[in-house]
Formats: C-alpha cells, sequence, structure tokens
C-alpha cells in the first residue's frame, strides 16, 4: 500500500511583527486522511500560524503545500489547494447564503453564470452544513452561528484539499459543534486533510488525529491526544489544574482549578 499522499510540510517556520517573534522554529508535517488540531493559550501563535501557512502573512522558513512551495504557487493556484476558514465570520455585503458559498468556485474558474460543476459543489456544499434553507436570505439576516456554517461552506465548495480552520466551532451549539467537526473529519476521511485551531479540549481530543500544543510561539508538545494532554502539559502551558478520564478512547479534559 502506498503511503498517504503529504499534503502538507513546514519546516523552520518564524513570523515576525516589527522585532517581535510571533513564531519560532515550527515543523509540521500533514498527510491526506489526518485531523490536525492546534490547541495553545491566548497569544500563543495559533492563527498566525494558520495564516502563514495559508500565504497571507511573511514568514521565515519552508512551507510546502502538495510538494509545491506556497510563495511559488499562483493565488489562484494556492486557492485551490488550500482553504482557509478564519474566525468571526464577519460579511460585509449584503449577499445571499448561496451567492457566499459559490464565492468559494471562484478559484476554479466560475464567473457570473456558474457552471453546473459549479451549482452541484455549491449545493452539495450547503446541504452537508445544513445551510440549504438560507440559500435565498442575506447572510445579514442569520444568526451567528448559521453565518459560521455559510462560512463553512464557501470553504468546502473550494474542494481544496486543505483547509485550515481557525475557530470553526466558536458560536455554535453543541449539536452543530459535532455536525462541524463530523464534516471536517469526513473531509480527512475522502482524501483531504485539516488543520483546525480549538479551544475546546475535549473536542481536540476526540476528532483529531494528532494534537500540536503552542506556547510562546514554540512546538509545546505534539503527538497522539492522549499522549499530548497530560495533567502536566496542562498545568504547565494552560495554568490549570486538570481532571483527565478516557471514554471511548477518547481523554476527556476536565479544568479543575488554576494553578
Amino acid at each position: 500500500m502506498n503511503p498517504p499522499e503529504k499534503i502538507l510540510t513546514v519546516s523552520g517556520l518564524g513570523v515576525r511583527f516589527g522585532k517581535r517573534a510571533i513564531l519560532a522554529g515550527i515543523d509540521l508535517a500533514v498527510s491526506a486522511g489526518e485531523v490536525v488540531a492546534i490547541v495553545g493559550p491566548n497569544g500563543a501563535g495559533k492563527t498566525t500560524l494558520l495564516r502563514a501557512i495559508a500565504g497571507l502573512l511573511p514568514a521565515k522558513g519552508n512551507i510546502e503545500i502538495a510538494g509545491s512551495p506556497v510563495g511559488k504557487l499562483s493565488l489562484a493556484e494556492r486557492a485551490r489547494r488550500v482553504a482557509y476558514l478564519p474566525q468571526g465570520h464577519v460579511f460585509h455585503w449584503p449577499l445571499t447564503a448561496a451567492e457566499i458559498v459559490a464565492l468559494g468556485r471562484l478559484p476554479r474558474g466560475a464567473g457570473a453564470d456558474l457552471s453546473e460543476a459549479d451549482r452541484l459543489a455549491v449545493s452539495m456544499a450547503m446541504a452537508a452544513t445544513g445551510v440549504t434553507e438560507f440559500a435565498e436570505r442575506s447572510v445579514t439576516t442569520l444568526s451567528g452561528g448559521e453565518r459560521a456554517r455559510v462560512a463553512l461552506s464557501r470553504v468546502l465548495a473550494t474542494e481544496a484539499k486543505l483547509i485550515l480552520a481557525d475557530e470553526p466551532t466558536a458560536s455554535l451549539d453543541p449539536r452543530y459543534q459535532l455536525i462541524v467537526l463530523d464534516i471536517l473529519r469526513r473531509h480527512a476521511k475522502d482524501g483531504g486533510a485539516v488543520i483546525a485551531v480549538l479551544h475546546d479540549l475535549g473536542l481536540a481530543a476526540r476528532y483529531a488525529d494528532r494534537i500540536v500544543v503552542l506556547d510562546s510561539g514554540s512546538v509545546a508538545a505534539a503527538g497522539a491526544p492522549r499522549d499530548v494532554l497530560t495533567k502536566a502539559l496542562l498545568a504547565k502551558t494552560f495554568g490549570v489544574n486538570a481532571q483527565i478520564v478516557t471514554l471511548v478512547d477518547a481523554p476527556v479534559v476536565i479544568p479543575w482549578s488554576v494553578t
């Protein structure tokens, strides 16, 4: 059996804002079929890491997406290979949900008149996130959770293999948190890869194949959830005493008190 396709390779990644180092010495490799969760305290550099991988920030080191240096890819080719879901889900124009999702087809050459393939991709993406009923509604009339699912639909519509999702479960109720992570898990199972910033350590442990813990711009730990989410690491990195129990082979972290 052939090894899975290497979707992303990052080595020696560093990002500076002025004289301040935000990230330093980051190494990361992600293969097809994997979901990798990025966790860490506020200000650890999680969002900066996603933006650097997407080519949205100047960075030192090497970033390759499907074997090609990200800096040598055209904007269109980069957008076909990697889709970035930022946190916040702010929409500045009163477009309909369907029009927002259709923007995900722009890297595929979609114009004002969508092709049959474009329409199918948009329809499938909206069905996957449960927003088909909002197709003709302006996104400005939707709730925060509904806008979050529309934003995810746009990402899915790109059909990019690598999805970078920054807090994709923020503002969602528990049911849709699970639905969104199920969708991302399915994307990986179908041959893609996902890197997701998550604050809920329980969800990270349940859905991720690997967890990367960032602290002060460096990797504090990386590996399988049960190996990474230890009481010692949680105390050192997050400043909490935690209870850890195992349910269905996944660790469940319960922050109990501050250290």
